[in-house]
C-alpha cells in the first residue's frame, strides 16, 4: 500500500473517533507565515517533500495566490499526527491574512474548534492579528500561539537571548490582552496562552524548526543550541533536532479541543434552537447516529464536479444519496458525492460522521452559512463579517452575446463569496460589483476572465458612501397614492452602542425570533424599554420599530411596511446611497379596511416617502468608509510617508520605532486611497511594507459633502443638485 493510500485508510478509521479529531485553522496578519507553516505541517505528515516545504505553498493552489504570493481562499486539508503513541486526525484550514479576504476567515472559523494564531517575531501583534483573533473568539474558537520568524531575531537583528525573551514576553502579553478583551466570559482566563504549559511555541516556519517548553523538557534541546545552529546556517540539523510539525501539532493535540468537548459550549451559542430537543442533544454530543446537521462554510466551483460545498458536520452522518433540507433556501436537495480534502484534491468517501469537515456536491442552492439538515430545524446564527463592501466597480460585457453568461458568472461569484455584492443598476443597465477593497475586486474580475472566459469593460473604482441623520425628526405623514392609507413616522439617530451591538451580532439582523430578548438588550444599551418592545426588523445597521397602539389591519400590511423600510434604507434621500445608524419608528397609521386598496403599489411609496421625508427633516449627512493603514518603513523615509498620508486627508494615529524601522499607523478615507500602492512605492523607493484594514465609517466634512453628493448623483443619472426638503416631501 502506497503512502497516500495508507494515509486515506488511517483518516477513514480516525474520522469515526471524535476524541481523536482536531478541527483547527491557522490565522494571522498578512505575511506572518501562515501558508509556509501549513506547508511544513503537511511535509511532516508526509504529504509533500521536506525539501519543497515552505517554498511549494501547497495550500496556495489557486494560480492567483501563487502569482501574488498571498493566500486568497481558505484551503482545507486532513492529515494524521502521532502524539504520545496515539494517532490523531487533524483537519486543517489555512486562512487568508489580507483584510480584503477577511470574509473567508469568518467562514472558516465556523468550521473549526481551535486556531493557531501566528505572529511575526519582528513585527509583533498587528491590527489584522487582532481582527482574526476577534473573529476566532466570537465563534468560540480556542487559540494557541506560534511566534514565527525567530531566525530573523537571531540573524538579522542579532538580539541576545535576554532581548529575545523580552520580545516573546511582549507578544504573549499583547495576545493575552486581546484574549481577555474578546474571549467569551467563561473562557477569559482559561484560554490565555502560556509558555510553560506549551500553548505557545516559537520557531521558523521557513526553516522548518520550532520549540516549546514541553518539547525542550522532553528532548533536552536548548534554545542556545538553536541559536548556534541558526548562526552556522545548519538548517538540516535544526530541522532534525526540533522538527516544526512535531512541536506545533503536539501543541494542537494537547491544547485544542476535540469536537466532543467543543460542541458542548459552541452549539448553545451558534444555534438558537431548543438545546433539549432531539437534534439539539445530538449536536451537543456530536452524535454520529443522530439526525444529520451540517453548516456550509465555503463554496467552490470545480471544473469537473460543479459546485462543491465544504462544511462542518455537527451531528449525524453525511452520506452519498442522502436527501436533505437547505433551511434558509427552503429547498430540498440530494447529496451526490461526499469527500474530504487533501489540499487541492478531494478524496471521495461513502460517509463522513459528526465532528468532521466534509466536502459535498449536489447542494445547488446552498450559500456559505447555509444550515443543511435531514429535516427542517432552526438555522444556525448568521455569519458576522468584520468589514463590509466599500468599493464598487461597474462592469459591462464587451461582447453582448456574453451577457447571459456574465449574469450567471456574477451569481456564482457572489454565491462563493457572500462578502461580494452584485447589483444591476436599473437606470444604466450596468452590473455593479461591490467588494472589500481594490484587491478583492481585482481577484474576482480575474476569475471572470480566466474561469469563465468573459471579457468585461470595468469602470474606475467607486466608493460606496452611507447616508445618516444627526437629530430626531418631527412626526411625518406618508400617504399612499390612492390617499386611503396614511403612515406617521419619526426617525432618530442610532446611538453608537446599539450600532456596535448590531455589527457584533449581539442584536441579530432580520425579524427577531425573541422580541422580548432583543428589546431587553436594546434597553440595556440605553433605549426606552417601552419603545424597544416595538422591535420589528433590523436591517443593515438600521432598526424599524412599531410604536403604534391598536391599529386595525396593521398586521396584515406589516410585511409590506418592512419591505418598504428596506427599500428606503437601500437608497437614502440624498444620493441613493445605503443608509446606516437610523431608527425608524412607526407612531400611528390609518389603513383601509379593503385589502384591494392596500397592496404593495400603495404601501411601498407611502412608507418610503414618509421615511425619506423624515430623514430630510432630521439633518441628513453623508458618511464615508475609512481604512486603517499600517506602514513599516526605514526611519529616513518617514517624511515622504507622512506627506503621502496627509495629502490623502489621512491622520497619523501612532508611530513606533524599533531599531531602524518605523511603524506608522494612520487612517484615511477609502476614496483617497486609490493608487496608494504605486505612490508609496515611489515615495520610499519600494522599501515600505504596508497593509490596511477596514476602520468603519466617518462623517464627510460639510465642505466636501455637497460636492460628493453632486458627483454621486451625476454618476447615477440623477439631477446633480442635492435634493431639498421640498423635493423629497412633495405633499408638504
Amino acid at each position: 500500500m502506497g503512502r497516500r493510500e495508507e494515509m486515506i485508510a488511517k483518516i477513514k478509521e480516525l474520522m469515526t473517533q471524535p476524541e481523536r479529531i482536531r478541527n483547527m485553522g491557522i490565522a494571522a496578519h498578512i505575511d506572518h507565515g501562515k501558508t509556509t507553516l501549513s506547508d511544513n505541517l503537511l511535509a511532516g505528515a508526509g504529504m509533500i517533500s521536506e525539501e519543497l516545504a515552505g517554498k511549494q505553498l501547497v495550500l496556495d493552489f489557486d494560480e492567483q495566490e501563487q502569482a501574488r504570493g498571498i493566500t486568497i481562499n481558505a484551503a482545507n486539508v486532513s492529515m494524521v499526527h502521532t502524539y504520545e503513541g496515539k494517532e490523531y486526525l487533524i483537519n486543517l484550514i489555512d486562512t487568508p491574512g489580507h483584510v480584503d479576504f477577511g470574509g473567508d476567515v469568518t467562514r472558516a472559523m465556523r468550521a473549526i474548534d481551535g486556531a493557531i494564531i501566528v505572529v511575526d517575531a519582528v513585527e509583533g501583534v498587528m491590527p489584522q492579528t487582532e481582527t482574526v483573533l476577534r473573529q476566532a473568539l466570537r465563534e468560540y474558537v480556542k487559540p494557541v500561539l506560534f511566534i514565527n520568524k525567530v531566525d530573523r531575531l537571531i540573524r538579522e537583528l542579532k538580539l541576545s537571548p535576554q532581548q529575545m525573551q523580552e520580545r516573546f514576553v511582549k507578544i504573549i502579553t499583547d495576545v493575552n490582552r486581546l484574549i481577555k478583551r474578546y474571549a467569551p466570559e467563561e473562557f477569559k482566563k482559561e484560554w490565555l496562552v502560556n509558555v510553560n504549559d506549551g500553548s505557545v511555541a516559537f520557531g521558523s516556519a521557513y526553516y522548518n524548526w520550532a520549540l516549546s517548553v514541553p518539547f525542550m523538557k522532553k528532548t533536552g534541546v536548548s534554545f542556545k543550541e538553536i541559536i548556534d545552529l541558526t548562526l552556522k546556517g545548519d538548517n538540516k540539523t535544526l530541522r532534525k533536532k526540533a522538527p516544526l510539525h512535531v512541536v506545533v501539532l503536539d501543541m494542537v493535540v494537547k491544547h485544542l479541543p476535540n469536537p466532543l468537548e467543543a460542541q458542548k459550549y459552541r452549539i448553545p451559542h451558534l444555534w438558537r434552537g431548543d438545546i433539549n430537543s432531539e437534534v439539539g442533544q445530538a449536536m451537543l454530543n456530536c452524535d454520529p447516529k443522530g439526525k444529520m446537521v451540517m453548516v456550509v462554510t465555503k463554496i467552490i466551483i470545480d471544473k469537473h464536479a460543479g459546485e462543491v460545498s465544504t462544511g462542518r458536520v455537527w451531528s449525524g452522518t453525511v452520506r452519498t444519496g442522502q436527501e436533505v433540507y437547505l433551511i434558509s433556501a427552503k429547498r430540498k436537495a440530494r447529496i451526490q458525492q461526499v469527500g474530504i480534502y487533501m489540499g487541492p484534491e478531494r478524496i471521495n468517501m461513502e460517509a463522513v460522521p459528526a465532528g468532521n469537515i466534509v466536502a459535498v456536491t449536489g447542494l445547488r442552492d446552498a450559500m456559505a452559512g447555509e444550515t443543511v439538515a435531514q429535516e427542517p430545524i432552526e438555522p444556525f446564527e448568521a455569519l458576522h463579517y468584520t468589514s463590509e463592501p466599500v468599493v464598487t466597480v461597474a462592469i459591462e460585457a464587451k461582447n453582448i452575446k456574453d451577457l447571459p453568461r456574465l449574469i450567471e458568472a456574477l451569481r456564482q461569484l457572489a454565491k462563493e463569496d457572500p462578502t461580494l455584492q452584485v447589483k444591476i443598476d436599473q437606470e444604466t443597465g450596468q452590473h455593479l460589483l461591490s467588494g472589500m477593497g481594490e484587491l478583492h475586486l481585482e481577484v474576482k474580475l480575474y476569475k471572470l476572465k480566466e474561469d469563465w472566459g468573459i471579457d468585461v469593460e470595468v469602470s474606475e473604482p467607486i466608493v460606496v458612501y452611507r447616508e445618516s441623520i444627526t437629530k430626531v425628526s418631527p412626526i411625518v405623514e406618508g400617504k399612499s397614492p390612492n390617499k386611503h392609507n396614511r403612515f406617521y413616522v419619526v426617525v432618530e439617530p442610532m446611538p453608537d452602542e446599539i450600532y456596535q451591538a448590531i455589527r457584533d451580532g449581539e442584536i441579530p439582523e432580520g425579524r427577531p425570533k425573541d422580541r422580548k430578548a432583543v428589546a431587553k438588550k436594546l434597553a440595556e444599551l440605553g433605549m426606552d424599554y417601552e419603545m424597544a418592545k416595538g422591535i420589528v426588523d433590523v436591517y443593515r445597521g438600521n432598526i424599524f420599530l412599531d410604536n403604534t397602539k391598536g391599529i386595525q389591519y396593521l398586521n396584515e400590511v406589516m410585511d409590506l411596511l418592512v419591505d418598504g423600510f428596506h427599500q428606503a434604507m437601500d437608497e437614502g434621500p440624498l444620493a441613493k446611497e445605503p443608509v446606516m445608524k437610523v431608527i425608524v419608528r412607526l407612531v400611528d397609521a390609518q389603513i383601509h379596511e379593503d385589502n384591494v386598496h392596500r397592496g404593495p403599489a400603495q404601501i411601498y411609496p407611502a412608507i418610503r416617502t414618509a421615511i425619506h421625508c423624515a430623514m430630510m427633516k432630521a439633518g441628513p449627512v453623508l458618511y464615508e468608509p475609512y481604512q486603517k493603514v499600517i506602514i513599516n518603513v526605514p526611519y529616513e523615509y518617514m517624511g515622504p510617508v507622512s506627506r503621502e498620508i496627509s495629502q490623502r486627508r489621512g491622520q497619523l494615529l501612532d508611530m513606533r520605532q524599533e531599531g531602524e524601522v518605523m511603524t506608522i499607523i494612520a487612517k484615511a478615507p477609502v476614496a483617497e486611497m486609490f493608487g496608494f500602492a504605486g505612490a508609496i512605492r515611489s515615495a520610499t523607493s519600494g522599501r515600505a511594507l504596508w497593509s490596511t484594514e477596514h476602520a468603519g465609517f466617518e462623517r464627510v466634512p460639510q465642505e466636501l459633502a455637497v460636492q460628493i453628493i453632486r458627483q454621486i448623483r451625476q454618476r447615477k443619472g440623477l439631477d446633480p443638485n442635492p435634493p431639498t426638503e421640498k423635493d423629497i416631501c412633495p405633499q408638504f
